[in-house]
Order: structure tokens, then C-alpha cells, then sequence
């Protein structure tokens, strides 16, 4: 049991990399496709929330924005309810190779867990939920008792 957290994030790395290996040629770096879907799945986030949810520095999110807005890819409108901040929006010109990276993720989704029963899959996806929800449970007792 010591060795699987070690084993998911070794799958993981290895998923990152294949996903690597099939998107080249698109012209956007790893760390880029994640804020665009980032964004996709949850529009007009705040860039500090953003960075929070991919564990990224600010100033680092903010360098990949920036590139990501001059490819005109990424929209920066003011937050209405702070003048300091920014809700990051995807444009329609990204919708492309947005579509793209989608199928690149099907056929990695494909190649990846051929041969694995769905039945299996779910079953995965449900102790993996499970395990997330927990360690979130125990970050927080730990930080609690640590004030």
C-alpha cells in the first residue's frame, strides 16, 4: 500500500507525457493547454484562483496568460466586483485547437485504457474520488490543529 501513491503519480506522469507526445505540433506548451482547459471547464476565473487550482505561483500563471493573450487565445476582463483583479475568459479563436486537444485526450483516453473493463474504470474513478476527498479531510484537520 506504501508504494501506491507513488504507482498514481507515476501513471499520471506517464499520461502527461503521452498527452506531450500526441499534442506536438499544436503550438501550445503543456502548461498552456491546462489553463485553456482549466478555463473551458470553469469560465471567467479569477487569475489567483486559477493559479491556486494548478497549483502554480502567480507570477507564473501570469507570464503563461500573458502569452496566451497575445496569441489571442485568452481574454483578461476587469473583475466588477474587485478593480485589482481579472476573470480570465477563453476566446472563440481558441475554440479550435481547443477541439483539437479534446481529441487528442480521446485518443490517449483510448490507447491508455485499452483492454480495461468499464466496470474497472468506474470502479477506479470511485476509490480515486474517495482517496481526493480524504487527503482534502486530512489537509484540513492537519491545518486546524496546527493554529
Amino acid at each position: 500500500m506504501e508504494t501506491l501513491p507513488f504507482e498514481i503519480g507515476e501513471t499520471a506522469h506517464a499520461l502527461r507525457k503521452a498527452f506531450d507526445r500526441l499534442a506536438v505540433g499544436l503550438g501550445v506548451t503543456r502548461a498552456q493547454w491546462k489553463v485553456l482547459f482549466k478555463l473551458t471547464r470553469h469560465p471567467g476565473l479569477r487569475q489567483v484562483e486559477l493559479a491556486d487550482m494548478l497549483d502554480l505561483e502567480p507570477i507564473t500563471l501570469c507570464r503563461i496568460v500573458d502569452r496566451l493573450e497575445e496569441a489571442e487565445l485568452v481574454e483578461r476582463t476587469r473583475d466588477p466586483e474587485d478593480r485589482r483583479a481579472w476573470r480570465l475568459h477563453v476566446t472563440a479563436k481558441a475554440q479550435p485547437l481547443i477541439e483539437k486537444l479534446q481529441e487528442v485526450g480521446a485518443v490517449l483516453v483510448a490507447q491508455a485504457f485499452a483492454g480495461i473493463d468499464e466496470k474497472d474504470i468506474e470502479i477506479a474513478r470511485k476509490v480515486l474520488a474517495q482517496a481526493r476527498e480524504n487527503a482534502a479531510r486530512c489537509a484540513t484537520i492537519n491545518r486546524v490543529s496546527n493554529q
